[in-house]
């Protein structure tokens, strides 16, 4: 335990000392400025503080009252030590956070058995914070484990709808990872960019109930089945929708608004502006990106200059301005991450906490690997 003893008189910093010094545990530091006290209480957590009320730079009421003005010294016993029994003064005291009041006059014998008892309540004092702050800890880590398990279902059925129509996790992965880009570039809090990486991944999450023959088409569809793979916003939707979690309630309206456009001739609802709900403007912009630049069956990849040109030709009509902006601006971060495999992926993430660390490969590519590793027959 750790004592404060501030006073300009030598002598009765003395006899405090050694009173104090003769309880187990206790270290004293002492000062006869309380200036300089202030400033080492700044740093240091003492667990009782001494202080007489009459000195010449400072009076102890004003001592008193700056120490508690400390975060960590809201609840530590403060003592005055005074000769001065007015009621005036206590009174001072009492409402500038003082704890009790040792009276300078005090016999030997007493005055070492009031400091015991104010060590005895700096004890209990001290380990109920400590209790406290571990407590603290254990809610944050558990909260933490929490988010991270969140974080973790919310990729898992990002890769399970993902599944069904692409080969490998980057797309899912990509559309968050643009999207988050996105998002700081626009300026937005730190919380809601994190939010949107995480919702991201579950804008296609309506795609569950398209039908195969459909959604794996090779060709072009017909407008029977544009209509039908268009029902994936609505159902997308009705999936997420009514979540506790503003997490998915985010992911909700990121599924619903994601094909709106900015002029009103997207769906399902045919909003237009800002009633697109900002973080499905931003996706909307990560997801055509990442259509344009990716192969698929019926198409080659788009070079990622030329996308860029086209979702810059959008802007004020399919996309938000502000948000074609703002992904131009961190264009050398979008390139950067459009160049990363899912392999390489993986080894960049490594044994991080990031939701994707703790995601494994697709069953289908351990699978082809397993395959392509067994000898010919």
């Amino acid at each position: 335990m750790d004592a404060l003893i501030v006073d300009d008189s030598s002598t009765m910093l003395l006899r405090l000392r050694i009173l104090l010094a003769q309880e187990h545990d206790v270290g004293v530091t002492t000062f006869t400025d309380p200036s300089a006290a202030l400033i080492e209480a700044q740093t240091r957590a003492f667990d009782l503080v001494l202080v007489d009320q009459h000195m010449p730079e400072m009076d102890g009421v004003t001592f008193i009252h700056r120490m508690r003005t400390i975060p960590h010294y809201a609840q530590v016993p403060i003592v005055m030590v005074t000769s001065d029994a007015s009621d005036t003064i206590r009174l001072a005291a009492l409402e500038a956070g003082a704890t009790d009041f040792l009276d300078k006059a005090t016999k030997g014998v007493e005055l070492a058995v009031r400091l015991r008892n104010q060590i005895r309540l700096a004890a209990a004092v001290r380990q109920l914070d400590d209790e406290a702050a571990s407590l603290a800890s254990e809610v944050e880590t558990a909260v933490r484990h929490l988010r991270e398990r969140e974080e973790e279902i919310i990729f898992r059925l990002a890769l399970a709808v993902e599944y069904r129509d692409n080969e490998t996790g980057d797309h899912t992965w990509r559309v968050a990872r643009y999207s988050q880009i996105i998002a700081e570039s626009l300026g937005l809090e730190p919380e809601l960019c994190r939010r949107i990486y995480l919702a991201a991944p579950l804008h296609d999450v309506g795609k569950v109930a398209v039908p195969d023959g459909i959604l794996l088409k090779k060709g072009r569809l017909d407008d029977a089945e544009m209509e039908t793979i268009r029902t994936h916003a609505a159902i997308g939707s009705r999936i997420l929708g009514g979540s506790a979690s503003e997490l998915i309630q985010l992911a909700a309206e990121i599924a619903e608004a994601h094909h709106e456009k900015w002029d009103g001739s997207g769906y399902p609802n045919g909003w237009s502006g800002e009633a697109i709900p900002l973080a499905a403007r931003i996706v909307a912009v990560a997801d055509v990106y990442d259509a344009l630049t990716t192969a698929r069956p019926y198409k080659d990849a788009m070079a990622m200059e030329e996308a860029l040109r086209c979702i810059q030709a959008e802007a004020g009509r399919h996309f938000d301005p502000a948000c074609v902006v703002a992904f131009t601006a961190r264009w050398l971060d979008i390139v950067s991450v459009g160049n990363v495999a899912v392999t390489t992926r993986a080894k960049l993430l490594g044994r991080s906490t990031e939701a994707w660390a703790r995601v494994p490969e697709l069953l289908r590519e351990v699978l082809h690997r397993q395959g392509a590793m067994q000898p010919a027959t």
